[in-house]
């Protein structure tokens, strides 16, 4: 059973999650403020956590910072894209804002569930798209696709995050260990020779330029 911490101080909202996730065959475990949310943290280790903003004591911000290994996604009220970029690149795995649609949420988790146990595992899945970090080996309905040292960096980190839009300077800061050698200038042309190596094998483009900000697996 994966269990998912819920950490919120209003009691109503706690409870509805309580109950939903519960219907849904998850274990819970409830913590009421940023400090209450650390201490559980040291006893136990949930599979997700479900992170307010608004906590007395700690604030989610300061719980976000103190968290590693574990998906956790944002509900807040706050509807700022700018709060939601910064709490993403600050390690949230995905933010919903207050209030949400229950069934949207349930796919979220699904999805952030599934995506740790892929990373256990070193294999990722989108679609059709796959990546093998252990056979460091592309398939895109199940033609093997052949990629520079670069573009499988680019496409591994955001394979990791599908959906997010990804920064240019995040994806520059998070390849820069496997390929030292891109800038910002030629990440582009990495970027566009990837689409077109996937976009030829099924027609469809994987990757969607957000104009003034990054790049998304679609």
């Amino acid at each position: 059973m994966k269990t998912i911490a819920v950490i919120d101080d209003d009691i109503h909202i706690g409870n509805m999650l309580e109950e939903l996730l519960t219907r849904e065959g998850y274990g819970i475990l409830r913590a009421y403020s940023g400090t209450e949310a650390l201490l559980l943290l040291e006893r136990r280790r949930p599979d997700l956590l479900l992170l307010d903003l608004m906590l007395p004591g700690l604030s989610g911000e300061e719980v976000l910072k103190k968290i590693s290994g574990i998906p956790v996604i944002v509900l807040s009220a706050r509807a700022d894209i700018e709060d939601k970029v910064a709490l993403l690149l600050g390690g949230a795995a995905d933010y919903m804002t207050k209030p949400f649609d229950t069934r949207e949420l349930l796919a979220r988790i699904a999805v952030q569930l599934r995506n740790a146990a892929s990373a256990s595992s070193g294999r990722f899945v989108s679609g059709s798209l796959s990546l093998d970090t252990e056979a460091r080996s592309v398939f895109l309905d199940g033609t093997p696709v052949r990629l520079t040292k670069t573009e499988y960096a680019i496409l591994k980190l955001l394979i990791q995050n599908p959906g997010q839009v990804l920064t240019k300077s995040l994806l520059l800061e998070r390849i820069s260990l496997d390929t030292p050698d891109c800038t910002e200038g030629s990440l582009k042309i990495h970027v566009s020779n990837l689409r077109r190596k996937l976009k030829q094998i099924d027609g469809i483009d994987h990757i969607e330029a957000v104009w003034g900000i990054g790049f998304r697996l679609v």
